[in-house]
């Protein structure tokens, strides 16, 4: 099953991909939040799409694509977890997860843009499959990890390399600006994705820049979600990213930062594709 949210920013609904329809569920779930994912609400939605599906009300295909799931308590990403992107970056290859978190308030629509930082000239991509937790986890062995997801979703962790890394402290300056943490199309629920194997896309301009599977991540997903659950209690809809593979513009010669105007997309087995294109700071400061 495919959980959707669509609708104005702000004011998202939820709904359901079925083949190329999107059936409209708000009349019977107010949103896909943490409430929602601690009741087991994915059970409920699919016996109501089950029961009702040939009266569920059409989502007009003009109506924007939100992120699939609310904002969640939190998102945390993995560094370095891939083996080709270790390599490209020179890195060595970690012992224990690389973790960090990214701001929620980069969420995000699939397709709503991208958004760069005041002055940035170092802003780069880096397409990711992300876990969406299903149930209060902490201390969760490996072995029953992947009882606790609830779904998996595309995630983009756009990072402004400069911040990231030349301006002291934590990763975190350079991953949560807004629009940073585009999500969706949709929430795949665990039957819809091999976690162990989903191949990853992005083009950049319609250039092939990243390919590869998940059978390359370093600590794999159950591993990744036992290791997060010894530091924090995760809760339902709480997002962990799981890496990037090789191919980031960081680590080309020269780097291939983005520009205004740029068009970015990217996709994965059982995940749908996005795409952004790239404008420059549009606001002023609040």
């Amino acid at each position: 099953m495919k959980l959707v949210r669509f609708g104005p920013v702000g004011a998202e609904k939820p709904g359901v991909l079925i083949g190329d329809e999107r059936l409209d569920v708000s009349a019977h779930f107010s949103d896909y939040d943490e409430a929602f994912f601690a009741r087991d609400g994915i059970a409920e939605l699919r016996a109501l799409v089950d029961a009702e599906a040939a009266r569920l009300p059409r989502v007009a295909a003009a109506e924007r694509v939100g992120s699939p799931i609310a904002r969640p308590s939190k998102i945390v990403c993995i560094g370095l977890n891939y083996r080709g992107h270790a390599e490209e970056t020179g890195a060595p290859i970690p012992k224990e997860p690389v973790l960090f978190m990214k701001a929620t308030t980069a969420q995000t629509g699939p397709f709503d843009g991208l958004e760069l930082p005041r002055g940035s000239e170092h802003t780069d991509f880096e397409a990711e499959l992300a876990v969406v937790i299903g149930a209060h986890t902490r201390y969760v062995p490996r072995e029953r990890a992947l009882a606790h997801v609830a779904g998996y979703l595309l995630h983009n962790d756009y990072s402004e390399r400069r911040d990231q890394k030349d301006r002291g402290g934590q990763w975190v300056k350079g991953k949560s600006a807004d629009t940073f943490a585009p999500m969706g199309p949709f929430l795949a629920t665990p039957e819809e994705v091999d976690p162990f194997d989903t191949t990853l896309w992005l083009r950049l301009n319609g250039e092939l820049m990243q390919n590869a599977s998940t059978s390359d991540l370093i600590f794999d997903v159950p591993a990744l979600i036992a290791y997060v659950s010894e530091f924090m209690t995760l809760l339902p809809g709480d997002v962990i990213s799981t890496g990037t593979p090789a191919g980031v513009g960081m680590a080309r010669t020269p780097p291939r930062y983005l520009r205004p105007g740029d068009v970015v997309e990217y996709g994965g087995s059982g995940l749908g594709s996005a795409r952004q294109v790239v404008r420059a700071y549009q606001g002023p400061a609040r």
